[in-house]
């Protein structure tokens, strides 16, 4: 009996901590990838072709059909032109209302008001002949002194067809991470916020889509791109083994995907008088075997199964490029029956919770842009759910004292890009974007104020966030 005690032990504790990475993914920006000059001097196209406020990773409809199109657009002259490979430093500055315990600091750094290096990325991007291309990144990172390979997604081969009058894209992709090859930034891997801090606290809560199988995954799929407005994917996911895991710096997340989670995709774009707009559904289900320590799952308890909805939609105002407007939004609903994390607390407790659960999330922002130099933003982000006393227990700063996942939070951001435009100094081998953001909590896992049980309020992770990004 104590042997399974200790197992249930970790796997609350490696449960609870795959949330909290997920979060971190999701919301603590430590996986960014911006405009990249490999991109801009292939296309011999400024960086604000395809991307909003000149540095992205809004992408504009031009930056859409490159992406859609594998990567593959040419139009640059040079040597450069055909080097697929870019640089990327970010550095940062971080304070919360209130400083964290001795104990919750993050490696070597004090308590609150911390420069940071974030990270170093190397990226191999750009087109490979007619029909193929790639983004690569491969990033480290002082916080967690390991290097690791980050977004990826890789486009074996697409090719367009005539239907009528129209035009049918048919293209593959293989990746590590869903939504990291979707082309709208309503979704996960690139939706708002673009960078957050990885040193300020973050809610425990994220849907499983949302960033727990980032970086562990491999994706294949199939898209279809009809006449520049219809575009449909479907794909299955598998977890990486612990050998691959171990080679690319990524750890299991809620744990080891059992066979195959399929990944349903579907949205509907108008482009008109400089106008765009799109809406869209994502749909992924997924069998997990709970993770009980590094890079080891376990289903002697069963397993646990996720279901994930969601609906997104956007807009945005381009006019001739002096003034604009985007507004953006997503809507998630999970489904959890968490047979072998709950079968397993319950052992270990003696206790008789049941095993289904859900969650939901809405994102919204919406931002305005002066000549893609001047960029402000706003940003709101709800997560709630029932009370889940296996995921989320009490714990200073990252618990739920209520076992509640609800978080509430609000966003401003200020940002500058003095590069990124046709004229630009050393363009475009050359991009820079500082940012200065602020975000409010009113809610923190589950509470306002004593939301851990151990006399933290919801206001004391209100975050200030000092960054500046350099691509080369």
């Amino acid at each position: 009996m104590m042997e399974v005690a200790q197992r249930g032990t970790r796997l609350r504790q490696s449960v609870f901590a795959a949330a909290a990475m997920a979060a971190v993914f999701v919301l603590g920006g430590a996986r960014p990838a911006q405009a990249l000059p490999s991109f801009a001097a292939q296309t011999g196209q400024p960086c604000t072709y395809c991307h909003i406020g000149a540095y992205g990773p809004q992408l504009t409809p031009a930056g859409r059909t490159f992406k859609i199109g594998g990567y593959t657009q040419t139009g640059g002259e040079g040597v450069a032109a055909r080097i697929p490979l870019s640089v990327m430093a970010l550095g940062s500055f971080t304070n919360t209302s209130a400083g964290v315990p001795s104990d919750q600091r993050v490696n070597r750094y004090a308590s609150n008001s911390n420069f940071n290096f974030d990270q170093l990325s190397v990226f191999v991007a750009g087109g490979f002949g007619p029909y193929s291309g790639a983004l690569m990144q491969f990033t480290g990172s002082n916080n967690f002194s390991a290097f690791k390979v980050d977004n990826t997604d890789i486009r074996p081969f697409t090719t367009t067809f005539d239907v009528g009058d129209s035009e049918l894209r048919v293209g593959t992709t293989l990746n590590n991470s869903p939504t990291v090859q979707d082309p709208y930034n309503t979704t996960y891997a690139w939706g708002y916020p673009f960078v957050q801090s990885v040193l300020a606290p973050t809610p425990a809560a994220q849907p499983a889509i949302a960033g727990g199988f980032g970086g562990n995954t491999l994706g294949a799929s199939v898209y279809l791109w009809y006449d520049r407005h219809l575009y449909l994917e479907a794909g299955l996911y598998r977890t990486q083994s612990p050998w691959l895991l171990a080679r690319t710096g990524n750890a299991f997340g809620p744990g080891g995907i059992e066979g195959v989670a399929p990944y349903l995709r579907a949205a509907y774009e108008w482009n008109w008088n400089q106008q765009s707009a799109h809406v869209g559904a994502l749909y992924m289900q997924s069998n997990v075997n709970p993770s009980v320590a590094a890079r080891q799952t376990d289903s002697s308890f069963g397993r646990d199964h996720f279901n994930d909805f969601a609906m997104d939609a956007s807009y945005a105002w381009l006019g001739d490029g002096t003034h604009i407007v985007t507004v953006q939004g997503i809507y998630t609903h999970e489904d959890q029956t968490l047979t072998g994390t709950t079968n397993s607390f319950n052992a270990a407790n003696g206790t008789s919770f049941g095993n289904n659960y859900h969650l939901d999330q809405i994102r919204l922002n919406a931002a305005y842009w002066y000549r893609n130099t001047y960029g402000a933003t706003i940003g709101w982000q709800r997560t709630w759910g029932g009370a889940n006393p296996v995921l989320y227990a009490p714990g200073s700063v990252t618990g739920s004292a209520n076992a509640k996942p609800n978080s509430n939070a609000f966003m401003v951001e200020a940002d500058w890009v003095p590069f990124g435009k046709e004229d630009s100094w050393l363009g475009p081998f050359v991009n820079v974007k500082v940012g200065l953001q602020y975000i409010v909590y009113t809610q923190f896992n589950g509470g306002g104020s004593d939301y851990d049980g151990f006399g933290r309020r919801a206001s004391d992770n209100n975050t200030l966030f000092l960054f500046a990004w350099l691509t080369f």
